[in-house]
């Protein structure tokens, strides 16, 4: 004990002690188990996150309620903070000051009883999630762990389904927004915090799931082992997680990233050099390119976050800056379906715009779409409402909205890119080589023409007809021609892309309003 401190009152002194009870250094073997799998404590995680001494804890003192078959001494020194560590903050403070980086931060802890869920720290959730919404706090939780625990004893239940943790992180949707960051294994209701949340960062070793191996075995589904019942080789493919990370100190680095998009604009900022988007496209028309450079271009230099990426990969959402300012974008990838915008894309880029639209993100939106997917496959994954919803969401948002067709722009899957039409963004601008149509221009010279052609008895005459027919289509669907009839409002030089968009967005932020509470963000 320092010497300063052995005046102090009793009552005091043991205040220190059980604070530092709470302490990584109170418990050396469980922290060392920990580092020795290869994780962080969830101490160390939150210290990582926030600003040096902002971390304003509720709850330290809690422990488990199982003081019927477990002393207090042993439930102070085991089960500090009842398994979860919550409390405010500031993050990004450097760049936002202290009022913009104001922060909610909840971790639950899996040294303590494998990161499951207590009574206590139920109501520790239930006390931040109401300060959340009273105070309009961003939130980052670190979700690792299982669900509700068959252990403790103090507390009489019989279902434990009144718990209004589940309900009020719910409810916090489309209010503020809210990172879930998850390292190893996550199920039950660890699972249901991550999946309610806006942003899901998961590292490699993460295995996510509605119900653990416990659960499974006890639904006479057999027995799978717990880095089986979800792995991220499923969970990143498949949409659950937005983006994967090589460990925790990525993750820690990777929710500060995606909270700042929340936190508003930044001071400084680099262009990259726009030259290079004069010649990025191939020449020639069918052959497919790689749209994210066009989005690094176009971006700050270092703020593009590509989110859900291996997840219908024909859609590409990322979050950004440009001069500053956050922004979302939307693209079509020709590396994949040419670009068509199927079922699961719809799925992606309409929970995007509703993100974007609940916080106040303006969306960008890159167009080189041949239209929706069509086909009996097609159909088969529910296209039709899937499809719309899309259509829906784009017209749905408040935010300033600029899209810019940069190769073809075709049918309805150009309009549900534009919120649903070309008259719906702030700027619709083109690329000199962009053409526009009702669908895709062969197809349309083939269902237009098909009496003729059908009259032509040469095939290769017959192809020769369509290949000229075709030619004609697309010297009338340049960009050009439409904007000449005014479809579009300008066809512009691509090296001044980034500067009429960022043009727009500066006039648009003189009139526009604050970001709205939506109904909610949807969680797919």
């Amino acid at each position: 004990m320092p010497e300063a401190d052995a005046d102090l009152p009793a009552d005091h002194l043991e205040l220190l002690r059980r604070r530092a009870l709470t302490e990584d250094e109170a418990r050396p073997q469980a922290v060392e188990r920990r580092h020795a799998a290869g994780g962080r404590t969830a101490r160390e995680n939150i210290a990582d996150l926030v600003d040096s001494g902002s971390f304003l804890e509720y709850g330290r003192f809690t422990i488990a309620a199982q003081r019927a078959r477990r002393s207090v001494e042993d439930l102070t020194a085991n089960t500090p903070a009842d398994g979860l560590i919550a409390g405010t903050a500031r993050v990004n403070g450097d760049l936002f000051g202290p009022e913009r980086s104001a922060c909610a931060v909840l971790s639950y802890d899996y040294t303590v009883l494998a990161g499951t869920q207590g009574v206590f720290g139920h109501h520790k959730k239930d006390r931040l999630f109401e300060l959340i919404e009273r105070m309009r706090l961003p939130a980052v939780f670190f979700a690792e762990g299982g669900g509700g625990r068959p252990g403790d004893t103090d507390y009489p239940t019989v279902s434990s389904l009144e718990v209004r943790a589940f309900k009020l992180w719910a409810s916090l949707s489309g209010l503020v927004p809210r990172i879930a960051v998850v390292k190893g294994r996550c199920f039950a209701g660890n699972a249901v915090i991550a999946g309610c949340s806006d942003l899901i960062v998961a590292t490699a070793d993460t295995s996510i799931g509605m119900g653990g191996p416990a659960m499974i075995a006890g639904g006479g589904l057999g027995e799978v082992a717990p880095d089986d019942v979800g792995p991220i080789s499923v969970q990143e493919p498949n949409g659950v997680v937005d983006v994967v990370v090589p460990d925790e100190a990525a993750a820690v680095a990777t929710a500060k990233r995606l909270l700042a998009y929340f936190q508003g604009p930044v001071a400084e900022f680099q262009a990259p050099d726009q030259l290079p988007l004069r010649t990025i496209l191939p020449e020639r028309a069918r052959r497919a390119y790689p749209v994210n450079p066009i989005i690094e271009t176009l971006a700050d230099v270092d703020s593009v976050t590509f989110l859900r990426p291996r997840f219908a990969p024909e859609m590409v959402t990322a979050l950004a800056r440009i001069e500053g300012r956050p922004v979302g974008f939307i693209a079509n990838n020709t590396m994949v379906m040419a670009g068509a915008i199927t079922a699961a894309a719809s799925d992606k880029a309409a929970r995007f715009l509703q993100l974007c639209d609940a916080f106040g993100l303006p969306v960008i939106s890159l167009v080189d779409c041949p239209g929706f997917m069509v086909g009996p496959d097609a159909e088969s994954a529910a296209l039709v409402r899937r499809a719309s919803r899309m259509l829906v969401a784009g017209a749905a948002l408040e935010v300033p909205l600029v899209a810019v067709i940069l190769r073809r722009g075709y049918g309805l899957g150009a309009q549900a890119m534009t919120g649903g039409s070309m008259r719906e963004p702030l700027l619709t601008a083109a690329w000199p080589g962009a053409h526009l149509g009702p669908m895709g221009l062969e197809g349309a010279v083939r269902l237009g023409l098909r009496k003729e052609l059908d009259a032509i008895a040469d095939p290769e005459e017959r192809e020769a007809r369509v290949r000229a027919a075709t030619a004609a289509a697309q010297e009338n669907a340049k960009a050009l021609n439409a904007a000449a009839i005014f479809e579009i409002d300008d066809v512009i030089d691509p090296a001044e892309t980034r500067s009429l968009i960022a043009a727009t967005l500066s006039a648009a932020a003189l009139h526009e309003r604050g970001p709205r509470r939506t109904r909610f963000v949807d969680t797919w």
